[in-house]
């Protein structure tokens, strides 16, 4: 059986994963990590929802017994940021690179776990 500290762990290691790929994202389109890939509007929304996701998960420390819904919360939204980013992406407005698809598309799998996750850690926080 997994107890509250295990799981603390495993959703915090998820914020902090999904906030360093965001991160990083925010880098290659503020055209920091990669030149040729600048993209101000996406640089924004990456980084607006990598700050989330991290004082999502620097509050998990300070408020132990709301991880879950800190994480609930926190990947909610950055799914729902990265999903418009995707539409952005298809209708023609965001970055057209492939690697834009293909971290995009990584980022939706990754939060949809990270939530699957905190859905089902109920009974642990209960």
């Amino acid at each position: 059986m997994v107890n509250a500290a295990q799981t603390s762990r495993m959703l915090r290691g998820f914020l902090l994963l999904e906030a360093g790929l965001l991160s990083a994202a925010s880098m290659v389109h503020s055209g920091l990590l990669l030149r040729g890939h600048a993209h101000g509007a996406a640089r924004m929304a990456e980084g607006v929802i990598a700050a989330v996701l991290l004082a999502a998960w620097a509050l998990s420390f300070v408020m132990h017994g709301r991880t879950r819904k800190l994480a609930l919360l926190a990947q909610s939204f950055a799914l729902i940021g990265t999903l418009v980013g995707l539409f952005t992406i298809v209708i023609g407005i965001g970055p057209q690179s492939a690697p834009d698809l293909v971290l995009h598309f990584a980022l939706v799998a990754l939060l949809l776990a990270g939530l699957y996750f905190a859905r089902r850690a109920r009974g642990v926080f209960a």
